[in-house]
């Protein structure tokens, strides 16, 4: 049973890649579509980052790591580094659950 859902689930990956591949190019140049391209990687990194801060199992936690993260808006803010915002940010997480 599970090797049938590995396989299903690889067929549908390799299809819609396919798909992503077999689009026109008059509809990929489009300045909607570039926007929303653009715009993707952001959304998902940012839902992302939310998963990992905000979620703990099946609840909410506000902890140290919201901490850490707003330590780490305010140092892009600052035009910090990535290592120091990095940096920043841990710290300030480690220092708060100590």
């Amino acid at each position: 049973m599970i090797w049938t859902a590995v396989l299903v689930t690889a067929a549908g990956c390799y299809l819609l890649k396919l798909l992503g591949l077999s689009v026109p190019g008059r509809i990929l140049d489009h300045p909607f579509v570039r926007r929303v391209a653009d715009l993707i990687p952001v959304a998902l990194l940012a839902a992302l980052v939310a998963v990992q801060v905000f979620a703990d199992e099946t609840a909410l936690r506000f902890d140290a790591r919201l901490a850490g993260l707003a330590v780490a808006g305010v140092a892009l803010l600052l035009r910090a580094p990535f290592l120091v915002v990095v940096f920043a940010a841990a710290l300030t997480a480690a220092l708060l659950r100590l």
